[in-house]
């Protein structure tokens, strides 16, 4: 088991860089309004990033692929895992408990690929990184025992919230019943000691903050059951996160509204294993029926920058220990996001 033992990237430069911000891509838009391409044909499938995982895994020797469990539909249950040293730091990132969420988990394979590149160059030997994409593999592939016919996309196939037995599995975190949530507690959160973790979600595309659609909103634990050691650390990671994402000119972010039950990820890991965590909710869905959670797939180039982004600013602040300093007098301020008529809890 894993023992617990700044440079923060700057947001517009990592951007300009990769030649990928698009012109005024802060949240407004493209909404989806019934001219709007959405095609899940263009996101992996969990066989193709299953092929790009084990590639990575080939090509770099700091990484380490687990299998940590299956699904209800027996599809494999991946952990990305770079340890260099038990003593250094250990961040977790964690995607697609939602299966309609992919977004992220496409800018999290990127930055897997990034870890094994000179981009990301010594940052290895100050921090342990733990991946867990895809949770939900048999929601993110439509392989469910339900009906998705009123589901908007077009594509191979269409993306759910919730997994094969009709269950939202980040509401399952007390009571464990599902297969994915048991494979994530008993193989990962149990077995390596996590000081930081990020929990990627996707919300609905109308949330605003000062009268601008948010590109995304942030949230430390809210739950009673987490020292204040734990919170504190939760509101240094959002701080990392905000720095590097509100300040680029085309990220905009809010302040999340969240309950306090422990069966949300974000509170019960918080609670249950002393583990700082982080919600982050980006703007916007792959598939639903609603047509307000549902973004058109023009947007897709900036939301998973943003994942880029996020995930690449707080490794180096875990590793270079510039986390363990930085001023969290922003969560003062951050305003609560708005949630417009007809939007429901994403988290």
């Amino acid at each position: 088991m894993l023992k617990k033992g700044t440079c923060i990237v700057a947001g517009s430069a990592l951007f300009l860089g990769l030649g990928l911000v698009p012109a005024n891509a802060v949240g407004n838009g493209p909404d989806f309004n019934g001219n709007e391409t959405i095609n899940t044909s263009i996101l992996h499938t969990h066989e193709s990033m299953a092929a790009e995982l084990q590639k990575q895994d080939a090509k770099q020797p700091a990484m380490e692929l687990e299998v940590i469990g299956q699904s209800v539909k027996g599809r494999d249950l991946f952990l990305a895992k770079y340890l260099s040293d038990p003593d250094n730091p250990t961040i977790m990132f964690l995607t697609q408990q939602h299966g309609n969420e992919q977004l992220t988990t496409e800018g999290t394979l990127e930055v897997i690929k990034h870890l094994g590149s000179g981009r990301m160059k010594g940052v290895l030997e100050n921090v342990n990184i733990l991946i867990v994409p895809m949770l939900n593999p048999d929601g993110a592939m439509g392989d469910v025992d339900f009906p998705l016919d009123d589901y908007i996309a077009s594509g191979d196939r269409h993306l759910t919230r919730y997994n094969a037995n009709n269950q939202d599995i980040n509401r399952d975190h007390v009571a464990k019943t599902q297969p994915e949530i048991q494979a994530l507690h008993n193989n990962v959160l149990s077995t390596y000691d996590i000081d930081y973790m990020i929990d990627l979600h996707h919300q609905g595309a109308r949330s605003a903050v000062d009268g601008k659609l948010v590109s995304g909103s942030i949230l430390y634990p809210t739950t009673p059951d987490v020292s204040e050691e734990v919170r504190e650390g939760s509101k240094r990671l959002g701080a990392v996160v905000y720095q590097n994402v509100d300040r680029t000119g085309w990220g905009h972010l809010g302040k999340y509204v969240g309950g306090t039950a422990n069966t949300i990820a974000r509170n019960g890991i918080a609670a249950e294993y002393g583990i700082s965590t982080l919600l982050f909710e980006m703007r916007g869905m792959s598939d639903h029926s609603n047509p307000d959670y549902v973004l058109g797939q023009k947007s897709n180039g900036y939301l998973r920058q943003q994942t880029i982004l996020t995930l690449e600013s707080t490794i180096k602040a875990v590793a270079d220990g510039s986390v363990e300093t930085i001023d969290t007098s922003m969560w003062d301020s951050l305003p609560e996001q708005e949630r417009l008529p007809g939007e429901a809890d994403d988290e």
